[in-house]
This record gives C-alpha cells, sequence and structure tokens, in this order.
C-alpha cells in the first residue's frame, strides 16, 4: 500500500511512452481555457445564485479562485518536476504511495467522468433553447433527468408543468447523451486533430463571452435604474438551513462554482504529449486559471443583474440573461447561446480527454486491465478506455440531475486537490534534491492553506452527496484489496522495461490477437 514509484521510473516510463508529443505552451493554456470557461459560467453559476448565494454569487467565484489558486500553484510544481500522463494520480503514486494513487483515481472519476457528464447536460439545455428560437421543439420529455418534473418560469419563482393537473416528468436527457458519444468518437480518432479542434472552439467561445460582457453590461448601465433592484438584498438573509443565503450560502456556492475551475489541473493530464512539460506546464496551469477568473466575475455581474436570481436554477442560465434583453436582441440571444453550445463542446471534449489519460496510466500500472492500456495502431489513442468514459458520461449525463452531479464532482475535485497539496509537502521533505521548473512559493503555508481550504469547502456539501462520497471511497477501497493490490507491476517488481509494453494489449497465449 505504501509502494512508491521512484522519480527516475516515472521519467523512464515518460521517455517511453508512445503518446506523440505535440501540445505547446498555448495549446496547453487553451486546453486549460476550453475547460475552465464553460463549464461555470453557462452551467452552474446560475443554481448557485438562485439556490445558495443570490447576487453574492461572485463572492463565490473570489473564494473558489483563491482556493483553487491555492490548489494550482502545488499542481506547477508536481507537473515541472513529474511531466506524466495520469495528473494527480501519479503525482501521489511518486509521493504518498501507491494507496493513495488508486484513491486519487478514484476521486479523478468524479472530477473528469461526472464533471463531463455536468456539462452535457448544460450543453443539453442550450440546444433545446436555441433550436425552440428556430421553431424545432424536441419532446421536453427528452430533455432532462429521468423522474424529476418539468419545471416552467412563473414570474420570478420556478413552477411544476402540469398536465391535467399532474406533474410533467422527463424520460431521459437525450441531448446530452449524444454530445458525450460524439466526443468519445473525436478522442478515439486522436488527440492532435482534437486539439485543432479545442483551439478553434475556445476562440469562438472566447469571442462569445466578451460579446456577452460587453452587450449585456452596457444594457446594465442604460438601465440600471430599473435593474439594481435585482441585487436589493446584494446578500439575501439566511433562511436557516444549512447552506441556504447568508454567508453560509456564499461558502455553499463556493465549493459549487469550485467545479468550474478543474480546466486549469486537466492541463496537468497533458504531460507526455507537451513539447517542452517542465516549462510549458507551469504556463498552461497558471495561465488558463488566471485568465478565466477575471472573466468569470465579470460575467456573474452582468448576469444577476439582468434577470432576478431567483430565475436562474436552470442548465442554461445566459440563456435566460440575454432572452431578457428584449425581441430586438433576438439575433444576439441566437448568437449567444450558439457561442455556448460550442463552448460546452470543448468542455466535455477536455474533461473526457483528461480522464481516458488516467486510466490509460492507472492500466500500465496493473491497477486497472490492462485492456484499457490498449493503444490504437493507427490513431495511436487509448481507444477501449475512450470507449468506456463514453458511456459512463453518456449515460451518467442521460439519467442524473445537473445538481446532484455536479455536487459530486465538487467534493471529488475537493479532495483530489487536498492530496496534490499534501504531495507536494512530501515531495519536497522525502526529495528535497529533484529539480524542479517551478516551486510554490511560501513553502509550506501556502500547500497546509490549501489542504485546510479545501476540506472545509468539502463540508459545504449537501449530507447526503457526502454520504455517497463515502459510500463511492469505501467501494474504491475495498476494489483495491480485490483486484488493484494483487495485479500491480510495482508490487510484482516490473518496470516498463520488464515484460510486454503495457502500452499494447497482449493476448494470452492461445488466443486470438
Amino acid at each position: 500500500m505504501l509502494l512508491r514509484k521512484t522519480v527516475e521510473q516515472v521519467q523512464r516510463e515518460t521517455e517511453k511512452s508512445e503518446l506523440k508529443r505535440t501540445l505547446g505552451a498555448w495549446n496547453l493554456v487553451f486546453l486549460g481555457i476550453g475547460c475552465i470557461i464553460g463549464a461555470g459560467i453557462f452551467v452552474r453559476t446560475g443554481s448557485a445564485a438562485s439556490l445558495h448565494a443570490g447576487p453574492a454569487v461572485l463572492i463565490s467565484f473570489v473564494i473558489a479562485g483563491i482556493v483553487c489558486g491555492l490548489a494550482g500553484l502545488c499542481y506547477a510544481e508536481l507537473s515541472s518536476t513529474l511531466p506524466v500522463s495520469g495528473s494527480a494520480y501519479t503525482y501521489s503514486y511518486t509521493t504518498i504511495g501507491e494507496f493513495a494513487a488508486w484513491i486519487m483515481g478514484a476521486l479523478l472519476l468524479l472530477e473528469y467522468g461526472l464533471a463531463a457528464s455536468v456539462v452535457a447536460v448544460g450543453w443539453a439545455g442550450y440546444v433545446v433553447s436555441l433550436l425552440r428560437d428556430f421553431g424545432l421543439v424536441i419532446p421536453v420529455a427528452l430533455t432532462g433527468p429521468t423522474g424529476h418534473t418539468v419545471m416552467q418560469a412563473v414570474g420570478n419563482d420556478l413552477a411544476p408543468v402540469l398536465v391535467n393537473g399532474a406533474p410533467v416528468t422527463y424520460l431521459f436527457n437525450l441531448p446530452a447523451f449524444l454530445i458525450c458519444m460524439a466526443m468519445t468518437a473525436l478522442l478515439v480518432v486522436g488527440v492532435s486533430e482534437s486539439a485543432k479542434v479545442n483551439n478553434f472552439i475556445v476562440a469562438v467561445k472566447l469571442t462569445v463571452i466578451i460579446a456577452f460582457i460587453l452587450i449585456c453590461g452596457g444594457f446594465v448601465i442604460a438601465h440600471f435604474d430599473t435593474l439594481k433592484s435585482n441585487w436589493d438584498p446584494f446578500i439575501p438573509a439566511a433562511t436557516g438551513e444549512d447552506g441556504k443565503f447568508g454567508w453560509g450560502g456564499i461558502l455553499r456556492a463556493a465549493s459549487i462554482v469550485f467545479f468550474a475551475y478543474i480546466g486549469f489541473e486537466a492541463v496537468s493530464t497533458a504531460g507526455q504529449e507537451a513539447k517542452d512539460p517542465k516549462k510549458d506546464m507551469p504556463i498552461g496551469l497558471l495561465g488558463s486559471l488566471a485568465a478565466c477568473t477575471i472573466i468569470y466575475i465579470l460575467v456573474s455581474i452582468v448576469m444577476t443583474l439582468i434577470v432576478n436570481y431567483k430565475t436562474l436554477n436552470v442548465p442554461d442560465p445566459v440563456a435566460v440573461a440575454v432572452d431578457a434583453l428584449g425581441p430586438q436582441w433576438a439575433w444576439f440571444a441566437k448568437l449567444v447561446k450558439a457561442g455556448a453550445i460550442v463552448g460546452l463542446t470543448s468542455v466535455v471534449l477536455v474533461l473526457m480527454y483528461g480522464q481516458t489519460r488516467i486510466f490509460y496510466t492507472m492500466a500500465r500500472d496493473g491497477l486497472l486491465p490492462r485492456v484499457f492500456a490498449t493503444v490504437h495502431q493507427k490513431f495511436k489513442t487509448p481507444w477501449v478506455n475512450t470507449i468506456l468514459v463514453g458511456l459512463i458520461t453518456a449515460c451518467a449525463a442521460a439519467f442524473f440531475d445537473i445538481n446532484t452531479l455536479g455536487d459530486m464532482t465538487s467534493v471529488g475535485t475537493l479532495a483530489a486537490f487536498a492530496i496534490v497539496c499534501l504531495s507536494v509537502i512530501w515531495l519536497r521533505k522525502t526529495h528535497p534534491e529533484i529539480p524542479r521548473g517551478f516551486k510554490v512559493p511560501l513553502f509550506p503555508i501556502l500547500p497546509g492553506l490549501g489542504i485546510v481550504a479545501c476540506i472545509a469547502l468539502i463540508f459545504t456539501v449537501e449530507y447526503r452527496v457526502l454520504v455517497f462520497f463515502g459510500w463511492y471511497t469505501l467501494a474504491a477501497i475495498i476494489l483495491y484489496f480485490v483486484y488493484g493490490m494483487h495485479n500491480s507491476r510495482l508490487a510484482k517488481g516490473l518496470d516498463e522495461e520488464d515484460g510486454p509494453d503495457m502500452g499494447e494489449y497482449v493476448a494470452p497465449v492461445g488466443t486470438q490477437p
């Protein structure tokens, strides 16, 4: 359980990697922006404001950004020291040990797999809204989480849709399922092609976001006397329930929107595909995080002024905001929705990409069945585990509601970030001699603050989500003792140079390849 990979072993594995080194510093920055800009603004901001913080959700973004910045500094140091595929999983394996690495792998499934599902649900919300603008209506039963009641805006509140006096419920979310499967196909084809698509998408998305801030900001200034009532009160009074408005609600909302910052961490999963990882990885991590935090705050200000925060508990809050501009701005509303759809597409792509590389690395280590390390002969991508990730993500997006998925993602992300901060402290103590391309300033104060802040935000999440997280972690521990411990290549004394190359699946003797 406490076996650790040596730094030399990790570096050897990096050199032997079959994955192509195609990503430069700007590719990595755009990879991070492609994930960060979108998940929070286009999807989770609405529910965080509507259910917990009100207009003060912008303070929640500041808090989440600070906590994420502490983790980001730790990721920058580790990624410049250990530039490998697998991200926090490999960092844990090299510093704390195999059991911690396994737990980290389980947490990253929540952080990436379920996060992709959350964004896919948001993507579906914008598609449904845009198609409705053009007179194309998808049957409402095929646009939401199984068994949940269909809601509609009534004044400044939401009310159930009734048919013959009975509430209408959803069957499943078909658009969310389809986008996950489409991104799966793209990732199977290859990361180089995916990166080119992502760069184009990020450019479109940033243009739309900036246009939203400028046009909607101008609208707010012109009608401020009328719209300022939406910020009265700026911090709604606490209801007495945990996490319902007041400062408790602001902290609860911070744990929700924290999920939106995981894009910068996805950069670190690309270590084996970066051209110059020691230099490029810190730039990609911290550059994407800094650029996006400012944009997040500006969009949340504009959004909560244009419409009352109570109406934003929907998968497509930006669509609600631009629709409120009035019919004369219908062309802009369509443009923003289209930009949101394009932007969220890149977020699903990046999150699924990160998850497949983590499974790939775990399979190479023997902790998962080695078939998940199978690399396609033509495309040079881990196609088997990409298809599995696609199916898991698509089913979660089709059948579960966005708030439950988002809360599960936040808990997994915060726990993973806390372990990363601990890994920096551990590696500094055990291997002070290792060359580091980047060092966390004010060590060990900032990594320590990162651990405390992440754990504190975890306990602002709903009790039912914490119970799920406990059972999920227990199941992961049992699976380690049943499978991972007995198949670990490290425990068997095997290195990448021993036995078959784990990048290719070798069929058992006597069977067809």
